[in-house]
């Protein structure tokens, strides 16, 4: 029998280095080579735009200025450049930039990284190439036009030039203009369109990821902080003898609540535990005795809230969009029909809880972390030490997953004034229960509608409104309308109508509300997807033919002044969504589909992020009520693809993330406490309850590129709903499914 002399604790990741590393795959690297330090230019580099470098071995460095959490655009991005210069691929390194203004917006939300900066990349990618060209008509005193640029070489006849040994050179060439830049035609894409390996693929498979969690700094403690229960509430006293015998326990830190109104990216205030680890802090917060002031959101209570949500709704609110007159076609109208929809709050709970790392020293701050917006980590510390957010650096790590939740740095802003307060670096880590418990959630909403039909069910009039409490409550809290969300999934309904109203009704937050992924798209096309299936069930139509009928014709629709920025651009074009619906149901086998007891098919069609979705989600429903999905269909178009791989895992991972809050997503508040903690009472789907096959179309379109990462998600909710009534005859309304009976 053997005996163990020693026993090693080794974590799952650490394990996986182990075994690769053995396997002479060595990728282990300090903190600054392997993720998030930005490389200082060296001598013989050459940048001619923030984006792009060439160093004289003929290496290009392309910042990744956006943040990566398994939507690949630390990858995308770089293609993009990539292609336009006309480089090999193996001869690209990535860096993760760190947060400059210099970048423009690096805020990784909105779906927006490839929309907003498609062009940037390709205009540096294309200055660079341009430059190396003219280097080298230079360096043979020939005519530019004569050369050409491919795989890293620029050639002349029988001259060729490697990019390196031209980048000092084409640093003393003039930088060219925008405008006078000669772009590849898609026909001549490498790149673009066809797609690489994640540039983080070996880093991850081997373990050598480096995510917020993984971040440290010399001489740093850890802390977890004790926050007040209730949004709002602070510290009355703390009696930590307790806590401070707890081993590994260092000392405990007051922790000042948010300044002023409104809570904006602020720390919350309470109670932080000082350790030797992160363990020893958590344990250490379960022996504090706190009393606590919780303030005025005591008593808020979700139950209550949801019935006074309601009942506003009910009457009439403040108009946003107003198409012929709607009160007079409903007084003519013979056959009206009327629902009213619900969806409870949300929570992001990505895998990784927020956990940053900080040292605050000689007036300036360096930070790691995983966040979504690193510019926005610059100004909340900034605000918070009062110092100028320029000297604030931060280091943006991988992200295991956000969905939003990360471009809100309270938890970055936390470990800086802790450690200002220490001296020290400091590394704050959440844990799920803190997540879930003190997130910006997702709102809270409820809508009413109301349609008056003719003889062949087709809405002659229509009434929509919508109330839940804003965003931006978050941001002043005397914000009770929801101008921002309008245009998400509200006001932007394509339906030929001739008489149509959208109205939105005020909603005093009582939590931190702030953006998930496809945010008021996920309530706003459950209620108009499901409310269109109940005129077409009225009027015994097929769900298909009846949605084209009450699209109407192609046609460009007119959103108003407040979308003029996107319209000319991203106009709002029925053609594309009549596209959409048409791929799916071909791909699907819709005509083909014939619901039955128990068993059946569900249709819906929303666009977002201005890209295009239509879905068809199949369900069974058993004799005990449970729902599975044997298959979901997506069609989209989203115009100009770049990564196809990556798109289609962002639809495939949408259609599980839109079960997941179909299916059984709820937060809840009693006495202003959140009553939802983890997993195990905050569920998510997992196998048995996810899509067993999803199907993504992607439809071909030389429209501009548009968001990917979120217009997957609102479809879902409003296309399984559907398929429950085709296969029970019961009509949900109301989210999550879990609490409705079937049977």
């Amino acid at each position: 029998m053997r005996t163990v002399d020693r026993i090693d604790a080794v974590s799952r990741r650490g394990f996986l280095g182990t075994v690769f590393s053995a396997g002479a795959l060595v990728l282990a690297s300090p903190l600054q080579r392997a993720f998030g330090a930005e490389v200082s230019p060296r001598k013989g580099d050459w940048y001619p735009t923030v984006y792009l470098g060439v160093q004289p071995n003929g290496t290009v460095i392309i910042l990744a200025h956006r943040s990566e959490m398994g939507t690949g655009i630390r990858t995308a991005l770089p293609m993009v450049a990539a292609d336009e210069l006309d480089v090999e691929w193996s001869k690209v390194r990535v860096e993760q930039a760190l947060g400059d203004k210099k970048y423009g917006s690096q805020d990784t939300d909105g779906s927006n990284s490839i929309r907003s900066f498609y062009d940037p990349l390709r205009i540096a990618g294309a200055t660079a190439r341009a430059m190396l060209i003219g280097a080298a008509a230079a360096k043979w005193g020939v005519s530019a036009s004569e050369c050409k640029a491919v795989n890293g070489l620029v050639t002349h006849g029988s001259s060729k030039a490697g990019y390196g040994e031209l980048a000092s050179l084409a640093a003393q060439q003039p930088v060219p203009k925008p405008e006078t830049l000669k772009f590849k035609s898609p026909a001549e894409y490498r790149y673009v369109g066809k797609g690489v390996p994640s540039v983080d693929l070996d880093d991850l498979i081997s373990g050598h990821g480096v995510f917020g969690m993984d971040a440290k700094m010399p001489g740093m403690v850890y802390a977890s902080i004790e926050h007040p229960p209730v949004i709002g509430g602070q510290l009355k006293s703390v009696e930590d003898g307790e806590a401070l015998k707890v081993r590994g326990v260092k000392q405990t830190v007051q922790m000042e609540r948010y300044q002023g109104a409104t809570y904006g990216f602020q720390p919350l205030g309470g109670v932080a535990v000082i350790a030797d680890n992160t363990w020893a802090a958590m344990q250490g917060r379960k022996k504090l005795r706190i009393d606590w002031d919780l303030g005025a959101n005591a008593n808020y209570d979700s139950d209550s809230f949801k019935a006074q949500l309601i009942e506003t709704a009910r009457k009439p609110c403040k108009v946003v969009r107003n198409i012929g007159d709607v009160d007079k076609a409903f007084a003519a109208a013979a056959n009206t029909h009327e629902a009213e929809y619900y969806c409870p709050m949300l929570a992001h709970a990505s895998m990784e809880p927020p956990a940053a790392v900080a040292e605050f020293k000689d007036g300036k701050v360096e930070i790691w972390t995983a966040t979504q917006n690193p510019q926005a980590v610059q100004d909340t510390v900034g605000q918070v030490l009062g110092i100028k957010p320029e000297d604030v650096a931060c280091h943006v790590t991988l992200l295991g997953g956000a969905f939003g939740r990360k471009s809100k740095p309270d938890y970055a802003a936390e470990a800086a004034v802790l450690s200002k307060k220490l001296g020290k670096p400091v590394k704050v880590v959440w844990s799920r229960e803190d997540d879930v418990k003190f997130d910006y959630y997702h709102s809270v909403a409820a809508m009413y509608l109301k349609a008056a039909a003719d003889a062949n069910g087709k809405p002659t009039a229509w009434l929509q409104r919508s109330v839940f409490p804003p965003i931006f409550s978050t941001f002043d809290s005397k914000t009770v309308y929801g101008d921002l969300e309008m245009g998400l999934g509200w006001n932007d309904v394509p339906f030929d109508i001739p008489n149509h109203r959208a109205e939105n009704g005020p909603a005093t937050a009582h939590v931190r509300i702030g953006w998930m992924r496809s945010v008021a798209n996920v309530y706003h096309a459950f209620a108009v997807q499901s409310f269109l299936d109940e005129l077409a069930a009225a009027a015994n139509r097929d769900r298909v033919e009846y949605f084209l009928e009450v699209l109407g014709p192609a046609r460009t629709v007119d959103l108003g002044p407040g979308a003029a920025d996107t319209a000319a651009k991203y106009p709002l074009d029925t053609s594309r969504v009549r596209r959409v619906l048409e791929t799916v149901a071909d791909k699907s086998g819709w005509a083909a589909k014939k619901s039955s007891p128990g068993h059946g098919y569900g249709i819906a069609v929303h666009r977002s992020f201005l890209t295009y979705v239509a879905a068809v989600v199949e369900v069974k429903v058993d004799a005990q009520g449970k729902v599975t999905i044997p298959r979901v269909d997506i069609a989209l178009d989203t115009g100009q693809v770049i990564h196809p791989d990556r798109v289609r895992a962002q639809f495939e991972g949408a259609a599980v993330f839109g079960t997941s809050i179909a299916m059984m997503g709820e937060i809840t508040a009693k006495d202003g406490r959140i009553q939802q903690s983890n997993f195990n009472n905050y569920l998510v789907a997992r196998m048995p309850e996810a899509p067993f096959e999803t199907h993504v179309h992607i439809v071909n379109s030389d429209a501009p590129p548009a968001g990917v990462g979120e217009p997957g998600v609102p479809v879902m909710a409003p296309a399984i709903c559907n398929a429950i009534f085709a296969a029970t005859g019961k009509r949900i309304r109301e989210l999550p499914i879990r609490k409705q009976k079937l049977v």
